[in-house]
């Protein structure tokens, strides 16, 4: 393994517009995981539509109730279905419940997409849920914190967000890890991007975003070990956000938090 990760680095030193398309082809492909069987069960329960954006055809989720109205926001390679667990407490709640398939991911139609096709369907569909309070998940704090930057008209009661990175790219230097290639890919790669999100990378930053965002009140929880997303990433938004309170909690993960009763019913006891 070590001795393939160092071919792989010599390659794309001599080869680094090639690797920079690699990498930017793993991050405009989110690979699709197959649900739980409990998790398809919760999504059939709900009404569902198809939404065009942007050349997509969005999957969206509606669990109908009578009381307040929730988005659910899944992470970069999730789904609506990933919070099955949660959405079935708030049923027994009677919140009204909206989720979707961000485009390319779930069941929304496939193709090559971007962080600003996420952030405007995370945009998109806050508007038609007419939604004041939120939950996101991993990735979805980075869109939904974007999209309520860019949408100042937007006002939120409650966010809960279950992880969150920080750095747009730190998730660059995280693809590069991954991948093992070349340091000098990465400047390729960061142009390659900036023509496609339209905008400095460096000013990519949920920790910059939520100083200018209309959220009332907000609650991250991190899991300590979390072993995709480094707990201070979660710590350096909530200290740049007077608005927030933070949880630390372990013995989840990234995903099992998702699915973890004690953090379900904190999020509740939040949002309620």
């Amino acid at each position: 393994m070590q001795i393939r990760k160092q071919l792989t680095l010599l390659i794309s030193s001599l080869f680094p517009n090639k690797f920079a398309d690699i990498a930017l082809s793993k991050l405009g492909n989110p690979q699709i995981v197959k649900l739980r069987q409990n998790e398809e069960i919760t999504l059939n329960k709900a009404t569902q539509n198809n939404i065009p954006f942007k050349g997509f055809s969005l999957k969206t989720y509606h669990w109908k109730g009578n009381g307040d109205t929730i988005l659910l926001i899944h992470g970069w390679e999730g789904q609506a279905g990933n919070f099955s667990d949660l959405i079935e407490k708030l049923i027994t709640l009677n919140y009204n419940i909206y989720a979707f398939d961000a485009p390319a991911h779930g069941y929304s139609s496939k193709g090559e997409t971007s962080i600003s096709d996420f952030t405007e369907s995370v945009g998109l569909m806050i508007e038609k849920s007419n939604a004041k309070k939120l939950i996101s998940h991993s990735f979805g704090g980075v869109a939904t914190t974007y999209a309520l930057f860019k949408n100042q008209h937007l006002h939120i009661d409650k966010y809960a967000l279950l992880t969150t990175p920080d750095k747009f790219t730190e998730r660059i230097d995280d693809v590069i890890q991954q991948v093992g290639i070349a340091n000098n890919v990465k400047e390729i790669l960061i142009s390659k991007l900036k023509e496609t999100v339209g905008t400095d990378l460096d000013m990519l930053s949920v920790s910059e975003f939520v100083k200018n965002i209309n959220v009332a009140k907000a609650l991250i929880i991190h899991d300590k070990n979390d072993m995709l997303i480094p707990i201070e990433r979660s710590l350096n938004v909530h200290h740049n956000w007077n608005e927030s309170e933070f949880i630390t909690i372990e013995g989840t993960g990234h995903f099992r938090i998702l699915r973890t009763e004690s953090v379900i019913n904190q999020v509740v006891d939040f949002l309620n």
